[in-house]
């Protein structure tokens, strides 16, 4: 089946994984270490991880990476466990800790040391680093590397006893002092600590690295696909050694990296957002200014808008920074059809009606406008005092100016037309009253003399409106990358003005307001009361989010103006193209590469950054190998295998080539192809060779794989029974096992459509 180009590499991970059998259910999970709360990039991770089991209907994980006492506390897990089921990411009954499998952690540890492939090492963090080498030279072996297995052993039982002091000895991975990839240099595996762990108490005192937790704890789990950041990508090779050394067999876990999510604005650092917190520049972790969960929570921010600003910049393999109006548009998207309309001054300007004799008159005003389609009113009160915007007048109006100036008229929204007559002002000079008068002709959008009012203004009635504290935030810093100058610290571009607090003239409907509830401030934004310091009858107000990006009309920017004239520019290329996209523009070779072979456009820039692999692919497409699967092979396969430190210059364009005629001939399977495709890239030679000397070559005989889905069945009458009740997802499960009987040198279609027949029978 050909790869849909279209969908994301992950998912055409998956695709191609359960159509060759390997798993018969996809797992996957989000492993945060318990020392911080969560922020907007790890939504990212966890909406992608639980999307995709969701889509493949399979399971979520929820585990907890404890395997560090010193920073870890029982309040982060308890706001981890609070945001992802507030994301909508329901992991159910899956939810775990990597503590507990310290016991079986233990065990691997010492089966590690019995093959000989660990070692207990006296050296100091220091003098590790010192010997570890560089990216040019190998490192220095340390002089512990070659101590017996025994006194290994012994010592690491003794290390578990508690009989050496923290950093005294560690035990290291025996891999490869002069390995290209720095992750393999005998890497640390545990390390002493004698400290309290919060869930384990004191029954421990070493404690496993994170690289040898990982990748066990998947296993351990089932996971199928464990998904990590671009950052994790040099410790797959780790990952992919503990699990062979410990002849963990298929199918078992593999790590695959996705770009994680860097955005303008803000931080994302666990330790800089500590310190943000530690050194009073917010209010806590759930400050609203903060871009953890918890502050986008209590914001105002609804899960459903973070899942669709996640769901717009998609899955990619290249990190990039996400403009912050790119999830502002979002917000506001999900803002404006679940935030009723209120009426709220924030700074108020009184206005005297000399005209009025009515008392209180009650409106009737609307709570959504027409194109939301909902009904729904509240009562609004109106008398002869009332309370506008300050900004909402100006005695000298500069050009263009639409709302009320002395001697002119505005509407007065769900109300009248008014007219200042008159301003009064106190003796510095300050605007303290305007004396007006009102058409009772106009109530409720009418003009029967269709005179022209320049605009409209929202408005409070004084005797009516109540007091409330509302807080204005903005960004928390002012620059859009804070952490990206050398020679300056984050903390000098901390905006003076991310957070203002006024006391509002608000509706009186809005009294009963309670905690969560979102209101639209009309003509100022989106607003939620607060959950922490709200009280009943005395709501606090915080600002979501404005109307429009006041950034922009502050002139913040320049910077931003250049990076909308850019994208505008990008976009129109890209329309004229037929490829719109809210992805980045791909390069000019690159695009030359995805438009003339149909390539993906992840395989595309790959092989436009690196001339040696665009070579490769352009003398395997030469010779005749198709664009897409030597692409494919490429990117995917021996870029792979060239992290692990493999050499790639035996492979040849027309060994590429060869290898795709044989698997058009049918003499080859795409599954069997891979493993010939490696022992090219490790060995050399040629496909056919290989094919012959492995006994890979297709089973196209009918009769022959009867026989061998048979004996498949026939070995595993409990799964089959299970099968025949309804767990028809075992049908994945079946095809692996003859995939691994015919050493991949079957269809997996032909093996599946055979199973089905065969599980079929009663």
């Amino acid at each position: 089946m050909a790869r849909d180009t279209a969908r994301d590499f992950l998912r055409q991970i998956i695709d191609a994984d359960l159509e060759a059998g390997r798993y018969q259910e996809v797992v996957t999970r989000f492993p945060p270490e318990p020392n911080g709360y969560l922020h907007i990039g790890h939504a990212k991770s966890v909406l992608l991880n639980y999307g995709l089991a969701q889509e493949y209907g399979g399971r979520f994980h929820l585990r907890f990476d404890d395997t560090n006492p010193l920073k870890e506390e029982s309040e982060y897990e308890e706001a981890i466990i609070r945001d992802v089921r507030w994301l909508g990411a329901d992991f159910g009954e899956h939810l775990y800790h990597a503590s507990d499998y310290f016991e079986r952690f233990y065990a691997y540890a010492e089966r590690l040391i019995e093959k000989g492939l660990a070692f207990v090492c006296s050296q100091s963090l220091e003098e590790m680093r010192a010997t570890r080498g560089t990216v040019t030279e190998p490192g220095v072996p340390s002089p512990d590397r070659d101590r017996p297995i025994e006194e290994n052993l012994d010592l690491f039982r003794r290390m578990r006893a508690g009989e050496f002091g923290d950093g005294e000895l560690t035990l290291r991975a025996k891999i490869d002092m002069a390995s290209p990839n720095m992750k393999l240099r005998d890497p640390p595996l545990y390390r002493i600590r004698h400290a309290r762990h919060h869930r384990t108490g004191d029954a421990w005192c070493i404690y496993p690295m994170y690289d040898f937790a990982h990748c066990l704890s998947d296993y351990i789990e089932g996971i199928t696909h464990s998904i990590c950041t671009l950052e994790f990508e040099n410790n797959r090779a780790l990952y992919d050694w503990i699990l062979d050394s410990l002849d963990i067999a298929e199918p078992r876990p593999h790590q695959y990296e996705f770009a994680r999510l860097e955005m303008e604005y803000t931080v994302t650092s666990k330790r800089r957002l500590l310190q943000l917190v530690q050194e009073g520049h917010v209010r806590g972790w759930d400050d609203p200014r903060m871009m953890t969960i918890a502050g986008l929570r209590r914001r105002g921010v609804t899960p459903e808008a973070i899942r669709k600003f996640c769901d717009d910049i998609g899955v990619a393999k290249t990190n990039s920074t996400v403009e912050m109006e790119r999830l502002d548009h979002w917000i506001r998207e999900d803002l404006n059809a679940r935030a009723p309309r209120v009426m709220a001054v924030l700074d108020p300007l009184e206005v005297v009606l000399m005209d009025w004799t009515g008392g209180t008159e009650m409106l009737d005003a609307p709570s959504w406008p027409h194109d939301i389609g909902k009904p729904g009113s509240r009562p609004l009160p109106f008398s002869g005092r009332l309370f506008i915007e300050r900004e909402d007048f100006e005695e000298n109006p500069p050009p263009g100016f639409r709302r009320l100036v002395p001697g002119g008229e505005v509407r007065l929204r769900h109300a009248y037309v008014i007219r200042c007559e008159r301003v009064v002002k106190d003796e510095a000079g300050w605007i303290v009253r305007l004396e007006c008068t009102h058409d009772r002709m106009t109530a409720d959008g009418k003009n029967p003399e269709g005179r022209k009012v320049p605009g409209t203004i929202h408005w409070v009635s004084a005797e009516h409106a109540f007091e409330a504290e509302v807080r204005l935030y903005d960004r928390l810093f002012s620059d859009p990358n804070p952490t990206g100058h050398p020679d300056r610290d984050f903390h000098e571009f901390l905006n003076p003005d991310s957070l203002r607090t006024v006391t509002g003239k608000l509706e009186p409907s809005l009294k009963e307001a309670q905690p969560g509830d979102r209101f639209q401030f009309e003509r100022i934004g989106y607003f939620t009361v607060d959950t922490v310091d709200s009280e009943a009858g005395r709501p606090v107000f915080n600002r979501t989010i404005g109307l429009r990006d006041s950034w922009a009309k502050a002139g913040a920017a320049e910077d931003l103006a250049r990076r909308r004239k850019e994208k505008a520019a990008r976009k129109e290329r890209q329309r004229q193209a037929g490829t719109e996209s809210s992805r980045p523009d791909l390069s000019d070779e690159a695009r030359a590469l995805a438009e003339a072979h149909g390539l993906a456009r992840h395989e595309a820039e790959v092989l436009s950054e690196r001339k040696d692999l665009s070579a490769l692919f352009e003398e395997a497409v030469a010779a005749g190998a198709e664009p897409r699967r030597a692409a494919s092979w490429i990117v995917g396969d021996l870029v792979a295998l060239e992290r692990e430190g493999v050499d790639l210059s035996k492979v040849q364009g027309t060994a590429l080539a060869e290898l795709s005629r044989l698997i058009r001939e049918g003499t080859l399977t795409t599954t069997a192809a891979k493993s010939v495709l490696e022992r090219l890239a490790r060995e050399g030679g040629t496909p056919s060779e290989w094919v012959e000397r492995l006994g890979l070559r297709a089973l196209t005989d009918e009769a022959a794989l009867r026989r061998l889905v048979d004996e498949v069945v026939a070995a595993h009458p409990d799964e089959a029974a299970r099968y025949r009740a309804g767990k028809k997802g075992l049908i994945g499960f079946f095809v692996g096992a003859v995939m691994k009987e015919a050493k991949g040198a079957a269809d997996p279609k032909k093996v599946r459509v055979l199973l089905q027949a065969r599980l079929d029978e009663t």
